[in-house]
């Protein structure tokens, strides 16, 4: 009787040796929102920043975060090829929580894209996105006109903070990744030398990018009182 006892202990470990590690690898994580049901479409926004890795002044790397690794969406249809380099930068702030690391920051985003994707945009609709951890995001690239600031879309490159700027400045790590976000964007001839700088209460009716933001902006290099007609 022992026998037959010592051997189904020995055959429930062996099974629970087999079923635990394979139930810890297929774990959904909590962070992670789970892929939207259905096929995912096939359009795709390719990488278009080589150069993307740089230092400020500092010596503080920038980087550059491709779409693929914050988890987004492909576009639900064909974007419209941009005109460059562009004649306008355009500063928004997308009004939503702050963030500090990648994973908070990519976790925004997605929610922010499928928000705007449930309201009839092809995709997110910035350009880039920068968050309170000093990175940049690639949302519609440089190549593709964006669905931020209606008619200032086909000629702008419109870069939005990631989080509500109305009272409080964004963290200088933020600040210092959109300036040199665009300078990189200056020196691989998507931006016009001679850009100018707008806040995108500037360009369509909004308070957006915030009070303080846009206080902020008008003291850097570009920035203009008067867009281009």
């Amino acid at each position: 009787m022992w026998k037959r006892v010592a051997l189904s202990c020995v055959l429930t470990l062996i099974l629970l040796a087999i079923v635990v590690p394979t139930t810890v690898h297929f774990t959904h994580h909590p962070d992670v929102p789970p892929a939207p049901p259905g096929p995912a479409p096939t359009i795709s926004v390719p990488s278009e920043n080589p150069d993307s890795s740089t230092e400020d002044d500092n010596g503080t790397e920038f980087c550059i975060v491709e779409r693929d690794k914050w988890g987004a969406q492909p576009p639900s249809k064909p974007l419209r090829k941009m005109k460059l380099p562009v004649p306008h930068v355009i500063i928004c702030h997308t009004a939503t929580a702050f963030c500090t690391t990648q994973s908070k920051c990519a976790n925004k985003l997605r929610i922010i894209q499928n928000y705007q994707m449930k309201n009839d945009y092809a995709d997110i609709a910035y350009n880039f996105m920068v968050g309170g951890d000093g990175l940049a995001y690639v949302g519609r690239n440089w190549n593709y006109v964006g669905g931020h600031s209606g008619e200032y879309n086909g000629k702008s490159i419109g870069i939005a903070f990631i989080g509500d700027f109305t009272s409080v400045v964004p963290p200088k790590t933020q600040l210092n990744a959109a300036q040199k976000l665009i300078e990189l964007g200056r020196g691989a001839g998507k931006i016009a030398p001679d850009y100018k700088l707008l806040g995108h209460r500037q360009a369509v009716k909004t308070k957006s990018p915030g009070d303080a933001l846009y206080n902020e902006i008008k003291k850097w290099p570009h920035w203009s009182s008067q867009p281009r007609p």
